[in-house]
């Protein structure tokens, strides 16, 4: 039976958050869902920090900058034999 209580108790504490933040949405003037992820967050951007799949973009962006071929010269047949 204390199970019974401890159950019921979540649900009805869960359902009242639940409740309000629908509240929340409904009532307030251009209500959403707050944007939780890395990138929504303005003080991280200030900063330099990104989500990880962003900081893997720009680690390949700046890798492939580095990666810059010289002028290759292929040696022919005539020239390998001299």
């Amino acid at each position: 039976m204390e199970i019974l209580k401890v159950v019921l108790l979540a649900v009805a504490l869960l359902g009242v958050g639940m409740l309000g933040m629908a509240l929340r949405i409904v009532f307030l003037k251009g209500g959403k869902f707050p944007n939780t992820h890395v990138g929504g967050n303005a003080h991280l951007k200030k900063n330099g920090v990104y989500c990880a799949t962003t900081q893997d973009k720009l680690a390949q962006r700046d890798a492939r900058k580095e990666l810059q071929f010289k002028k290759m010269n292929l040696i022919t047949d005539t020239e390998a034999g001299k």
